[in-house]
């Protein structure tokens, strides 16, 4: 496997993605503004995601990939497909049980992750209607997560990337032309939640036909491998759910902000995440299944080589999109948000935290690929103190910095947080002799700054010409900001270039650690 030429693949496809993503929050921003149907539509979410992260995303994903790894290499094809038909059935079973309780706990949950909605009875009702309808997703997202892993161990990375495109589109059809049916309209929303949670899940099944891993779901308790998997889970599910526990007492601190805080922060959050799933989850996704299977092969030296590597190609990326987040916040913003109901206050919180986020970026995106090298190495223990620690910190910091600045402060305390993060991670891999720095790494780094300050220079002589960013139609607006960072970026690789940085070969199998 080409580790670039995946990574470009899955990017490629998680690209399109977060243009849909982008195109959907357009349309609820347009249509509801930062208001309480946004609101109570984003909490609701949120909570779904919240309860898939801690027991279906990470956790499972990190004990169950190693050990398929591992069986996939020392096992026969029939012993792979009762293993995947008893973690199949298990994952049935258990959240079935989940979406009952949740669908009738709903009141609680919405109580417990936005108490400040008590004040606001409409929104608190609203909520709730939202959360009980969009529940069965959490069933739907976790059993298309399990197929998409299996799919990735078996290199087929385009597929599973395709899953969140389905979900953008169900969101943006019923925005569009089913929103008017229902009273209030955003319930359209929850309803378009399921509908994609489904297409998601039943697409893939045609390629685990394929590789012979469409099994019928069937609970084997005394399976070795699903022992196993439950057992590692357990470790993992704690720091998982203390990072839950912390971004819900950040809803929690934003609820009792003013009206739009909860919106103002999902909208940066979901302009972050734009490069951070592109580049740090893609990436992730990518050398997850390379590192278990180097580190189960006991192919150490490759092992290391792809944690360089990609470390690497991270920099490389993350350090000039930081900078364009920051000083392109307002413009991003504006042209992709500030339409019908968002108004220019919207825009300048909205802002506000877009640039504290960019701070934290590149630490954003290291920090998920240092935490891969740890869980394919199943060395679960390590990432999870860490995690628990910096969580310990963000929550410590929290009180003061919203007393001081608002709901920007939940952005510093997430960004400061996730860099002590990133060096502790570090520091860690570092004592296992499995990262080092070198003083070429130090000229590498000199030269990718160096780089970026070429590419602000052009953009700061760009924006100079630039008129006005809410003028002109949004298809306009959206040439020009699409210009102003192709100039940047051409300015950026041709610095790159200039200095030795050749990113067209910079492939894994010319990489020297």
């Amino acid at each position: 496997m080409n580790p670039l030429k995946s990574l470009i693949s899955v990017s490629f496809i998680t690209l399109i993605s977060r243009i849909l993503g982008f195109i959907r929050d357009i349309l609820i921003a347009s249509t509801f503004g930062a208001s309480i149907f946004t609101d109570a539509f984003f909490i609701a979410f949120k909570i779904i995601n919240l309860l898939r992260r801690i027991f279906f995303d990470n956790s499972f994903s990190q004990a169950f990939i190693p050990i398929l790894m591992e069986y996939r290499v020392y096992k026969s094809e029939k012993y792979v497909q009762n293993f995947i038909s008893s973690i199949f059935g298990f994952m049935i079973f258990f959240l079935f049980l989940l979406t009952i309780l949740g669908i009738f706990f709903s009141r609680f949950f919405i109580l417990i992750s936005a108490p400040g909605f008590l004040e606001t009875p409409e929104k608190l009702i609203l909520s709730i209607n939202l959360l009980t309808i969009m529940f069965p997703y959490i069933l739907l997202i976790s059993l298309s997560s399990l197929f998409s892993l299996i799919l990735n161990s078996w290199n087929y990375f385009f597929i599973p990337a395709l899953s969140p495109i389905f979900l953008n589109i169900s969101i943006i059809v019923f925005s569009l032309f089913f929103s008017s049916f229902f009273y209030p309209s955003i319930i359209a929303l929850a309803w378009a939640v399921i509908i994609g949670g489904i297409i998601q899940l039943v697409y893939q099944l045609p390629y685990l036909y394929k590789i012979h891993m469409l099994v019928i779901p069937n609970i084997k308790w005394k399976n070795i491998g699903l022992l196993r998997i439950l057992k590692k889970m357990g470790l993992s599910i704690l720091g998982i759910s203390a990072n839950q526990i912390s971004l819900i007492i950040n809803t929690i601190f934003s609820s009792l902000l003013n009206a739009g805080s909860i919106s103002w922060i999902y909208y940066a959050d979901r302009l972050i995440e734009f490069p951070v799933g592109i580049l740090g989850s893609s990436l992730s996704t990518i050398l997850f299944t390379s590192l278990a299977k180097s580190y189960k092969t006991d192919a150490k030296s490759e092992y290391k080589k792809l944690i360089h590597w990609s470390l690497s190609i991270s920099l490389i990326i993350s350090l000039p999109l930081s900078f364009l987040f920051f000083f392109l916040a307002k413009p991003i913003i504006i042209v992709l948000f500030q339409y019908g109901k968002f108004t220019d206050l919207d825009v300048l919180m909205t802002e506000k935290t877009l640039e504290i986020y960019a701070l934290g970026l590149i630490s954003f995106i290291l920090v998920k690929i240092l935490a891969t090298a740890f869980y394919a190495s199943e060395e679960i223990y390590i990432p999870m103190k860490i995690s628990l620690f910096t969580i310990f910190l963000t929550q410590l910091m929290n009180p003061f910095l919203i007393f001081y600045f608002k709901h920007t402060g939940l952005a510093l305390s997430i960004s400061i947080s996730s860099w002590i993060n990133f060096l502790l991670l570090y520091r860690k891999l570092n004592q296992k002799k499995v990262i080092y720095f070198q003083y070429k790494k130090l000229i590498f780094i000199i030269n990718i700054i160096l780089s970026t300050l070429f590419m602000m220079l052009i953009l700061f002589c760009i924006l100079y010409f630039m008129p006005f960013w809410n003028i002109g139609s949004f298809f306009y607006k959206i040439l020009r900001l699409f210009f102003v960072l192709f100039i940047s970026g051409i300015g950026y690789l041709f610095m790159l270039h200039f200095l030795g940085i050749h990113v067209l070969n910079f492939s894994y199998k010319n990489y020297r650690a």
